[in-house]
């Protein structure tokens, strides 16, 4: 039988491992996982039973996580925007779902899980960077990220400038506050407007050491845009990859700037490996140009304790 030294030996690990740590070369080869989870995919089992799902996800065999909020020190417009989704949504948890933050810290720890990220609203992002740089240094998160620009603000081709400009002061900020700011793409600013990509215009208007990016493959797909163009276009950007699959290639109705156009896609979503997005291109692709996170991301999905898993073993053994 081969023992694992014999195994290092002969692969010429063992020599390269002399001057490179074993766990970037086991990285290299795809012998590591660190395939990370959204918690947006499974709110509702998470505001039941935060406890229990943590432990269900790390017995799956995902080791990081995405904590989205309102958080318990986000802003109270962050707050009430919250409050006015939830009777549609059917739940109501979210950010540490009732734990303390320290709680929450012990929680992830006794299941060997990390959270390298977090998604957070505009206001606290511009009004609440100290708590939100506290709480991460807490939790070890080192991306605080916006998963979506409000409706009011996207409107035109100039509030897509003025965002830009907002984005370069929040990163600054959060620079100040050790952390580092990104920006989490949906379907909207895929689609020219005026004849420019509103989503170009933030990456081309932003410090590339001060902004960077969440890639959603679904939604770019469903803005009619190919993920892998993004990726290759604006290396070293991008970040982290949200992976989710698309049964069939559909876009949106126009322009992806509504709830309206979203809502009829939510269950054209399915299991990683299941659709007709390439997820192994798109991956490869991500690898090469510094992509740090990757989150499986199913939003809502319906029984995830069967979903989340099989997403992860497809990622674990395709690609």
């Amino acid at each position: 039988m081969t023992t694992r030294r014999q195994f290092l030996k002969k692969t010429g690990i063992l020599t390269a491992a002399a001057v490179t740590p074993l766990q970037d070369i086991f990285a290299e080869m795809g012998m590591k996982n660190q395939i990370g989870i959204q918690l947006f995919s499974l709110p509702k089992m998470l505001s039941e039973n935060f406890v229990g799902g943590i432990k269900m996800l790390s017995q799956m065999g995902y080791k990081e996580l995405e904590l989205y909020g309102p958080f318990p020190f986000s802003t109270e417009s962050a707050q009430k925007r919250w409050s006015a989704v939830t009777p549609q949504l059917g739940f109501s948890g979210s950010g540490y779902f009732g734990k303390s933050i320290q709680e929450v810290k012990t929680i992830l720890a006794d299941n060997g899980l990390k959270t390298p990220a977090m998604h957070t609203d505009l206001d606290t992002l511009q009004n609440g960077m100290d708590k939100l740089g506290e709480a991460a240094h807490i939790l070890g998160q080192t991306y605080v990220t916006l998963p979506a620009i409000p409706d009011e603000k996207r409107q035109t081709i100039d509030d897509y400038k003025r965002i830009a400009e907002a984005f370069n002061k929040i990163g600054e900020n959060a620079k100040r506050n050790g952390i580092n700011f990104g920006y989490h793409n949906h379907g909207y600013g895929i689609k020219p407007m005026n004849g420019q990509i509103p989503l170009q215009i933030i990456l081309d208007n932003t410090d590339p050491n001060l902004v960077f990016f969440e890639l959603d493959i679904f939604w770019t797909a469903s803005g009619g845009a190919n993920p892998i163009d993004f990726l290759t276009k604006y290396p070293n950007r991008y970040k982290m990859l949200h992976l989710k699959d698309m049964k069939e290639k559909k876009e949106f109705s126009g322009d992806g700037g509504n709830a309206s156009q979203w809502i009829p896609l939510f269950s054209n979503m399915t299991t990683a490996g299941d659709g007709v997005l390439d997820l192994k291109g798109i991956v490869k692709k991500a690898k090469e140009i510094g992509v740090e996170h990757y989150f499986v991301e199913q939003d809502m999905v319906a029984s995830p304790e069967i979903a989340l898993k099989r997403s992860l073993e497809y990622l674990k053994t395709k690609i």
